[in-house]
């Protein structure tokens, strides 16, 4: 009899054990949580080149939990309130989980928008500047999604550095 209450406590406890081992592991098998969120744009850097073209380098954020792919750009771009005009690109570039990476795209502004960056340049003062579009990114083990940008900032002469912008 002894040895029957023994054994029944022991079975008793060793299918509780099992049962929460297996709650455990099934909480392990979930993994992280995968977080897609919008990715944003900001120009880093612009150039105004002696041609009178626009050098922008464009930084990427992805906010997401998750890597992305940055398979297209499309950003119109307008500074001092001028329209300067599109930046476009297909990067085709790989992001990590809550990362940034720059790409450059060249830009041939309105003239109304040079004259503005020169002034501002001329001056020492800011350039406010707004992106609008969209970019398209694929984030990693899923569809191709838009993900809709508007940002508005504004850039200041970097000192030493003639027709440079920051």
């Amino acid at each position: 009899m002894k040895h029957e209450a023994i054994w029944k406590r022991w079975s008793g406890l060793a299918l509780l054990l099992s049962l929460l081992t297996a709650l455990t592991l099934a909480g392990c098998s979930s993994g992280p949580v995968r977080r897609v969120s919008e990715p944003s744009a900001r120009i880093q850097q612009l150039t105004v080149r002696a041609d009178g073209s626009w050098s922008a380098e464009l930084r990427i954020e992805n906010f997401s939990s998750i890597p992305m792919r940055f398979d297209a750009v499309d950003l119109a771009l307008k500074v001092a309130d001028t329209a300067a005009g599109s930046l476009r690109a297909q990067p085709g570039l790989s992001i990590g989980p809550e990362s940034a990476d720059v790409i450059t795209v060249t830009l041939a502004p309105q003239a109304a928008a040079k004259l503005a960056a020169a002034d501002a340049l001329a001056a020492g003062r800011s350039l406010a500047y707004e992106l609008t579009g969209h970019i398209d990114a694929t984030p990693d083990q899923g569809k191709l999604r838009s993900f809709e940008v508007e940002r508005s900032s504004a850039l200041s002469p970097a000192p030493g550095l003639p027709g440079v912008l920051r």
